[in-house]
């Protein structure tokens, strides 16, 4: 798959938490990451899914947030700490988190809508 963007992934480590936050939306996991998640936090995986997750369909998405911020209200993966502006769980996070913003979805849309969800990437140079 071709995307019109580079990252660089360090940049997670200066924005804030711009993907962990914003509109009401979905972090499905697989049982192989609730797993882990629950393992990276002590927990068994019965008691990480009655409290971290939620079914929805056929599927299993972490729970979000209500927060307010600079934006006004928003919404915030359950993991993410509004006050050090970062990920808990970052070690162990899923896939879908380790993967953007290299989503099929960003493929065919134009650079300026991904900058928005993405504000660290960087457009390819016309020559590459």
């Amino acid at each position: 798959m071709k995307f019109c963007f580079a990252f660089e992934s360090h940049a997670c480590e200066q924005c804030n938490g711009f993907c962990c936050r914003g509109e009401s939306g979905y972090v499905f996991v697989r049982y192989a990451e609730i797993a882990a998640l629950a393992q990276f936090l002590g927990q068994d995986v019965e008691a990480f899914m009655r409290r971290y997750v939620r079914k929805v369909g056929y599927r299993f998405s972490l729970l979000e947030k209500p927060l307010v911020s600079e934006k006004g209200r928003e919404y915030a993966c359950i993991f993410f700490d509004p006050s050090a502006q970062r990920c808990t769980v970052y070690e162990a996070r899923p896939n879908q988190c380790k993967t953007f913003p290299f989503w099929e979805k960003f493929a065919t849309s134009l650079f300026e809508e991904i900058q928005k969800e993405c504000p660290f990437i960087k457009p390819l140079s016309s020559s590459a």
